[in-house]
């Protein structure tokens, strides 16, 4: 079994978003512009031997890219394969608390992601935090990016201390997932996770061969790390992402930490 903590069934409206041109360049040629089934989804899931995905919904400033209706039809559909995890919009608070509670408790949703770059706010913005709160009431996981922003946006809302590490201060009893691993920020995100026993990170948008020396030590060194297998599929695969896993020479219970306990754990799935 093996659990993607990261991924997106992609609507045509937001894989043709022009703010994703970059990693066009980075990836030529391997780039499906229109709508596509579900199930092409789960054929990449089976080639990689994934048995479980989070699959995310998208909201910007300028509305939704990927609805919570939409991830929401996918995991009734395919029950066994997929968990929702919701986005909001956060120039609405109220709304925002309402829809998040509506889509956990009605839904089944196990998450929310908000990404600091597409809003071009960090996570210690006044507007997070009705959410933060939620989040602890609902006993779920706040997922966010760190690091750089791949796409056509700033990256210092992703940069984790100051701005994760006040939250992290600040609730406690918050979950906190890091996405993309942190770079060029890793030592402070791996000081976050060290610091703080409610702080994780997801390896999405990384292959394996081009994980940071710093977190493969951490990985090995660390039987109960906190580190998470993540895809970001469309963008990277997860037969891509795995492959080589191998080579990094985890022993046994640090490998079921990373690609299944520790998803577990933080989506606290059965």
């Amino acid at each position: 079994m093996i659990i993607d903590a990261w991924m997106q069934h992609p609507s045509a409206e937001w894989i043709r978003n022009p703010m994703f041109d970059s990693l066009r360049r980075w990836k030529p040629g391997k780039w499906s512009e229109t709508s596509q089934p579900i199930e092409a989804t789960i054929t990449e899931m089976d080639q990689a031997g994934v048995s479980v995905g989070l699959l995310c919904a998208w909201h910007a400033p300028s509305g939704p890219l990927i609805s919570n209706d939409e991830v929401a039809q996918y995991c009734r559909a395919y029950p066994d394969r997929f968990v929702g995890i919701a986005s909001v919009d956060l120039y609405r608070p109220m709304d925002a608390v309402r829809e998040l509670r509506r889509r956990v408790k009605h839904d089944g949703f196990k998450g929310l992601r908000v990404l600091p770059w597409l809003w071009g706010l960090p996570p210690d913005d006044r507007r997070y935090y009705p959410l933060f709160m939620e989040c602890c009431e609902l006993d779920i996981p706040f997922c966010t990016q760190v690091g750089h922003a791949g796409p056509l946006r700033e990256s210092e809302p992703g940069r984790p201390i100051p701005y994760l590490d006040r939250v992290a201060l600040e609730f406690p009893e918050l979950r906190i997932l890091g996405g993309h691993i942190g770079v060029p920020w890793l030592g402070e995100m791996l000081s976050l996770v060290m610091k703080y026993p409610n702080v994780f990170i997801d390896t999405s948008a990384y292959k394996v061969y081009r994980y940071p020396k710093e977190l493969a030590d951490y990985m090995r060194g660390n039987a109960r790390h906190r580190v998470l297998f993540g895809s970001n599929h469309p963008f990277w695969p997860p037969s891509e992402c795995l492959s080589g896993l191998d080579a990094l020479e985890l022993g046994e219970p640090s490998r079921a930490a990373f690609l299944i306990g520790n998803a577990q754990r933080v989506f606290k799935l059965n």
